[in-house]
């Protein structure tokens, strides 16, 4: 609680902030900031605008020189379904596999490639079908499965990756690998990476939001990957949560007013402004832009994460669900409100793909659950012009085995992950649509046409935002690091 009397503390230490900074040893402060002057006067002689400068319309952008070229994505959004969709029950259609029901999978096929531990000792590795139709669809005439019949609306406007692999086997290792660039925690995300490099299109909301499906269950989801690893703790990702705070410790105390936390954030800019003075610690800069950044979106959240206003229409395209904040339906409408005010990265996680065992029914449920919101954003985007300049992806961390994980019914079986192949797709902003890519062996065990590592899909979507993957780095321990480690390439086939 803020009194009156607070308010006159707050105002008689102004005068013991001043004394504390003129304190500072001038040769020390002139030591500190000798290379600031020597800009400040260069920039006098070359002029302010050609010194100082970015040369996109975005002040927050901490890397001179970005984009590297022109971008055709402005924004992203990536529908992460965490555990592993199986392609064989959604988009990789396998016939042949009818006729091979319950035999055995070929050692040439599988050419002793590792298993997880969950099925490494079963005896037997009997080839399951899938028991859901597929058909084609479109001018395209993509192939979907019967799961998918909202989906199925959008797929000429979809482009399939059929060929991504990954050379993780485990969910842990796989979903930081797709996240981060790397099979080890303390990495920068993606998100990160992209707020590092380009910053804010929209001063009162931060570059990177991160949406996750309430009441989830399956493999967990770490904060850390979202996190921004060695990167300035400004370019983290920022939870939005449903229900009465959208974002923790955002709203003000009881009895506090904007007033108060307007002459309380200027105080500590001062105590802030100190420490910089005498330890140059870049962290403290990033620190005061987040308390800047929180007053802001103090204004902003509430109004952006209320859905309750959407005509009745859009309720109905997006699903029953829609108007139940926190589910995937509303966080894809939500996400649809982040785009339109230019939130540059937009992370939805919906966790429960993981079918070891039992797959035909918990991924039918999972299907009900996301595959009508995920074509109603499409649509959506798309009505809303906004489609042209967004890339909306879609996928998990690897894909499942064609062989079933326990025992095999007529009805009933489990798949295990399979990091080899698997499918993932891509919409909007510069990529082909009702375009297929990549291609897979009859059993969709291994690749058999135009692979794609986690790293060229990193690269592809960087280099649609407008970055060169190797030329956004950043030092760390005296090593320059980037989203795609030490390889990768742009999949320049799938570019419109």
């Amino acid at each position: 609680m803020c009194n009156h009397h607070d308010k006159k503390a707050f105002r008689s230490q102004d005068k013991e902030l001043n004394e504390l900074q003129g304190a500072i040893d001038r040769r020390k402060f002139l030591t500190k900031t000798s290379m600031g002057l020597g800009a400040m006067a260069l920039g006098s002689l070359l002029g302010t605008e050609r010194v100082f400068a970015s040369p996109i319309e975005n002040t927050n952008s901490l890397r001179t020189g970005l984009p590297h070229f022109t971008p055709r994505a402005k924004r992203i959004v990536y529908l992460f379904q965490s555990g592993g969709p199986s392609q064989f029950e959604t988009f990789d259609y396998k016939p042949k596999l009818v006729d091979l029901f319950g035999t055995e999978l070929p050692d040439t096929v599988r050419n002793g490639q590792r298993l997880t531990g969950m099925s490494a000792d079963q005896t037997s590795l009997p080839i399951a079908p899938s028991i859901y139709n597929f058909k084609q669809y479109g001018e395209s005439r993509q192939w979907v499965s019967e799961l998918m019949p909202y989906t199925a609306e959008v797929v000429d406007d979809l482009c399939f990756i059929k060929s991504l692999y990954t050379e993780q086997i485990n969910h842990d290792p796989a979903i930081t690998f797709f996240q981060t660039g790397h099979q080890l925690p303390g990495r920068p995300s993606i998100g990160s990476w992209l707020s590092y490099g380009l910053g804010s299109e929209n001063q009162n909301l931060p570059a990177f939001i991160v949406l996750v499906s309430k009441n989830g269950s399956g493999q967990p989801l770490y904060t850390r990957l979202w996190g921004n690893g060695f990167l300035p703790t400004e370019h983290q990702g920022v939870q939005f949560r449903s229900g009465k705070d959208p974002v923790l410790y955002l709203n003000n105390p009881e009895n506090y007013d904007g007033e108060d936390r307007r002459e309380m954030l200027d105080y500590l800019k001062k105590l802030n402004d100190i420490q910089y003075d005498v330890y140059g610690d870049p962290e403290i800069k990033a620190r005061m832009s987040q308390y800047e950044m929180a007053y802001r979106m103090q204004s902003s959240v509430p109004e952006l994460t209320d859905i309750s206003g959407e005509p009745d229409h859009i309720y109905e395209m997006y699903g029953k669900d829609s108007r139940d904040p926190g589910t995937y339906a509303a966080n894809c409408l939500l996400a649809r409100k982040l785009l339109e005010k230019d939130v540059r990265f937009v992370q939805l996680y919906h966790q429960g793909w993981d079918q070891h065992s039992s797959l035909p029914n918990g991924i039918k449920n999972q299907c009900k659950n996301t595959d009508q919101a995920t074509a109603a954003l499409i649509k959506d985007l798309k009505q809303r012009g906004l489609l042209e300049d967004t890339l909306v992806i879609w996928g998990g961390e690897f894909g499942r085995t064609v062989y079933s994980q326990g025992e095999l019914t007529t009805k009933n079986y489990g798949r295990d992950h399979h990091p080899r192949c698997f499918t993932v797709w891509m919409a909007g902003a510069g990529v082909k649509s009702g375009f297929s890519y990549g291609e897979t062996d009859d059993f969709s065990y291994n690749i058999t046409e135009n692979p794609v590592h986690v790293h060229d899909f990193h690269a592809t979507m960087l280099h649609l935002a407008g970055i060169d993957h190797e030329r956004l780095t950043f030092k760390h321990q005296g090593r320059r690091y980037r989203l795609t480690d030490v390889h990768g390439h742009v999949v320049k086939d799938i570019l419109a």
